[in-house]
């Protein structure tokens, strides 16, 4: 990818710091993690580190790691502040105003709007406080674990959770909820229609970025890749060895790269309505 700039004035960085205190809620996700993973994830221990302004504990980053992660960060603030900037062109083309979104960079564990945040989760968007959650460490799951190298994977990885900051401001998301509290036997197909429309909107953003000249030979392929990779089909045979349907909440990896594609084919979001048939 051909982005410039520095880091972002939306980006929060709270890497080198533990987790602090989660409140009940946060407690009781913790304790379900604990009982998956094993109790030392939820042990801080008394190492003398000093609570900061988010609540949490931690000795801080070395200036090693910093150094050696930073043109990560420097990347992950180009693609946030890009996919923002198109959007913001696109809602204000409509009429409307776009708020932009936070993104957090964590090591293993932080506080969220949505209780705590976990590596093991992956990225996620918190409608609650809209912030996207990343720890940088996924990329290089992305990379050897999901078989999804290069940097538009990540990009998309990115674009897809600006996606569902998209679908909150226009309330899509508030919408989905509703109807999975009517029908509680729908609530996977609804959230599989979310994913999947955030897909399509990640797609939007290439197609722009592409008519920009921002993007290199293989950057498309790139992003196809890992939305495939993210299939619920291809995460089901991997750690369980078999796929159940039902249970998809994202996506099979055909019905992802076909949504990030179609929003990259038609560069509009009219293309993107998964909740329409």
């Amino acid at each position: 990818m051909k982005l410039g700039g520095g880091r972002s004035t939306n980006l929060e960085d709270r890497r080198g710091r533990g987790m602090g205190p989660l409140g009940i809620g946060g407690g009781l996700v913790m304790l379900i993690l604990s009982l998956i993973f094993g109790p030392d994830i939820i042990s801080n221990g008394d190492d003398g580190t000093t609570t900061d302004s988010y609540g949490e504990v931690g000795s801080g980053l070395s200036p090693a790691d910093s150094a050696r992660e930073e043109p990560k960060v420097v990347f992950v603030s180009q693609v946030l502040d890009d996919v923002q900037s198109t959007w913001e062109s696109a809602f204000r083309s409509a009429g409307s105003d776009y708020r932009a979104a936070k993104l957090v960079l964590f090591r293993d564990g932080t506080n969220s709007g949505c209780g705590a945040a976990q590596s093991a989760m992956g990225p996620f968007y918190c409608p609650l406080d809209q912030k996207v959650y990343l720890d940088l460490g996924f990329f290089d799951e992305l990379e050897r674990r999901f078989e999804a190298p290069g940097d538009f994977a990540q990009a998309y990885v990115i674009a897809h959770e600006l996606g569902h900051h998209v679908q909150h401001l226009t309330g899509r998301d508030e919408r989905v909820r509703d109807l999975q509290r009517q029908n509680p036997g729908a609530a996977n197909e609804m959230s599989v229609r979310l994913e999947l429309q955030a897909d399509c909107y990640a797609g939007v953003w290439a197609h722009s970025a592409a008519e920009r000249n921002k993007l290199d030979p293989g950057d498309i392929d790139e992003g196809l890749g890992a939305a495939s990779a993210v299939g619920d089909d291809r995460i089901q045979r991997r750690t369980t060895g078999s796929v159940n349907v039902d249970a998809f909440t994202h996506g099979s990896a055909a019905q992802r790269a076909q949504w990030f594609k179609r929003g990259y084919d038609s560069g509009s979001t009219n293309a993107c309505d998964t909740f329409s048939g």
